[in-house]
Parts: structure tokens; sequence; C-alpha cells
């Protein structure tokens, strides 16, 4: 086989996927709006020698050290014509694999996003813990990218990141912006967060809250006057809220639950749900902004309510995950079959309204939802 991963990847990003996986003794496939498929002209298996002497292509002599150790490896790296790409790189069944993810080269603004408007108040809270969350690969880096581009561009404040790895570059612009990368610019997000207060930072992002070190350094500096961005791999809002109290021991969560009901400024939760008509995908989400009664509940351990307070609370730019679907299968955005597969309730999107240009009424009927969604895509 004579193609380089650089032609590969060329030929994904003029394909519009978001992520091509390579593995030994098999043929390369991409992710185009969240389907697997094969990339087009390159039918043949690849090579457990060519997957390995791709992979050892794109490490330096730390990151080679590090998958020597620990059989897994996380990096960036940039193509010519393609641009950056974060790299997974791993051992399975005693060969290499890769998995790519393409990072836009342009900051996408909220509204190209359509991330909810409350995104850009949070983005601008003058403290507080502010999370993202959502499965892997549900968009929760580039709307963060965003919100940092929002800080950047209208506060004269100093933004410190703790990445892994650094996925946008940023350049300053009001704010003084300094991007730091875990292993190469530090050894690990909790050491750059026991660091970071040190540096005069007025926001903090920490690309993911990974253990109860980094969970405790990051609602610290929120108390004590930082706004800190950060990410969880948890669905919903409310279950973001027992991720961070369940990671610490009994003895220890009423102390977590204050903390966070007195720092919490809101949760976004998204995912990615493919469009009835244009193709591509479209963001759902759902929003928890902190209000005195939202607090109360954190702070009493009733997050089970959160769901209702959510329902409730429109004005302060608080909705469920179901609310949203609705809003998405009413516009004709996204076909009503879909979003049943998505919604905790699907019961709750039989009464909505459709525009006249959206699917017949065959897509309100009761087929199964693999029989819609193999229509959607013909």
């Amino acid at each position: 086989m004579t193609e380089t991963l650089d032609d590969l990847l060329r030929v994904g990003a003029e394909s519009g996927a978001s992520d091509v996986h390579i593995t030994a003794e098999a043929i390369p496939l991409m992710r185009v709006d969240g389907d697997l498929v094969a990339i087009p002209g390159h039918p043949d298996v690849l090579s457990d020698s060519w997957v390995r002497s791709a992979a050892f292509t794109l490490m330096n002599s730390g990151q080679r050290a590090e998958f020597d150790e620990r059989h897994e490896v996380d990096l960036a790296f940039a193509v010519d014509g393609v641009g950056r790409l974060r790299v997974n790189v791993f051992q399975q069944l005693g060969s290499i694999a890769i998995a790519l993810r393409f990072i836009p080269e342009q900051v996408f603004t909220l509204e190209q996003l359509g991330a909810p408007a409350i995104a850009r108040d949070l983005a601008l809270r003058p403290r507080g813990l502010v999370l993202l969350t959502g499965p892997t690969g549900s968009g929760k880096s580039t709307t963060l990218t965003a919100m940092v581009d929002i800080i950047n561009s209208t506060r004269p404040v100093h933004i410190v990141t703790i990445e892994d790895p650094i996925e946008f570059h940023h350049t300053s612009k009001r704010a003084l912006i300094h991007q730091r990368e875990v292993g190469s610019d530090t050894n690990s997000f909790a050491e750059a967060l026991r660091r970071v207060l040190r540096q005069d930072p007025d926001v903090i992002l920490v690309g993911e809250l990974r253990d109860p070190e980094s969970i405790m350094t990051a609602l610290s500096a929120a108390e004590t006057g930082h706004l800190v961005l950060s990410t969880l791999h948890t669905q919903g809002a409310a279950k973001s809220v027992n991720r961070i109290v369940d990671v610490f021991p009994a003895d220890q969560q009423h102390q977590i639950r204050t903390q966070l009901g007195d720092t919490l400024q809101g949760v976004i939760s998204q995912t990615l749900l493919p469009r009835a008509q244009s193709g591509g995908r479209t963001i759902a989400t759902e929003v928890l902004v902190n209000n005195p009664a939202v607090a109360n509940l954190i702070r009493e351990g009733q997050v089970a309510q959160l769901y209702t307070a959510m329902q409730a609370g429109a004005n302060d730019g608080m909705h469920t995950l179901d609310q949203d679907l609705r809003r998405l299968v009413g516009e004709g955005t996204v076909a009503a079959a879909v979003a049943r597969t998505f919604a905790s309730d699907p019961a709750s999107l039989d009464n909505v309204f459709v525009r006249a240009n959206d699917f017949d009424a065959d897509s309100w009927s009761h087929y199964a939802v693999d029989q819609q969604l193999e229509e959607w895509g013909s």
C-alpha cells in the first residue's frame, strides 16, 4: 500500500468526516454524520507494520516512552492542507490502533453551533463553575472553545487553559491567554490545577474533571473568585451533579454538595442528532442554571428534583432535553422517530406540531425506530 496516513486524512477531511479510525488488518474507516463508513478509494486492509509505522511517526520521544509504558497515548498534530487533529494511539489484541479526530480550524460562534443563548451569559460570569457535559463526540470541546473565545474577545482578563491535548490554539485578544498541555507543559491536570492559582488567573479552563483531586481544586478555585470552565462525560445535567458528588467517599459528600451549591453557575449537557432533511447533525441540549432553589436542592442532595426545576426554569434559561427535542421536532429540524430514541419520555413528543414541509404523516406512526432511521438516510 502506497498511501500515507496524511493521504487517508485528506480524503477523510474532504468527505466531511469527524473522525478517522486506523486498525491493523482492517480497512480504514471514517465517521460521517455519526456513522462509521469506509474511506472512499481506500479498500485495502492496513498491515500491522503500516499502522505501527504511522503511529510511531506521530509520536515524539516522550510520547513514545509513555506509549511503551502504558500502551496508549494522547497527542495532537497538524497535517498540511487538513489542519489539526486530536489523536489517541492504543494497543488492542497485541496490535496498534489509531483514533483521530479533526479539530475545526476556525472558532465557531455559539449561534453557528446552535448552542443555547444562556451559554454566552455563563461564559461571561465573573466567577463560579460552568460545566459542559455529554457523551464522547457530542461537541463539548467545540462549544467550550466558542465560550473561551467570547471571554477572550470581550474581557481584559487572564485565561489559563489546561488541556490533554491542546486542540485549538487561541491568540490573545482583549484577554491574555496561556495554554498548557498535559504531558508537555505539565505532568497532570491535578498538578497544573495546584499551581494555577499562583499564575494570577481570572478564568481557568480544565479540559476534563477526571479525579477527586482535580474536582476539589476546581471547586476551591471557583470558591475563591475564579471562573472555572470544564467538561464531564455524563449525559444529563442532573447526572453531572451526581457524578461529581459520587466521586468522593460518603463522609465528604456533604461538603462537596455544599461547595457545588455555592459555586456552580450552570451545566450545559449536549448531544448531536441527525438532521431530518439537510444532512449533517444538530445539537440538542439540556441546561441547568444555578439559582437559590437549585442551590438548595444540590445542598440537600435532592438531585432528582432538579429535573422539575429545569422544566419550570425557562425564565432563567433552563430547559430539559425533552423540551429541546420538542422544539427541534416542532421546527422540523429533527425527525420525531429519531428524537424519541433520545427522549426520557418519548410520549411527550407525540403531540408536537410539525410544519408542513417536514416529514409526512408516516413519521408519526408507530413504525420501528430502525425503519424510520433507514427512511431518513435514504
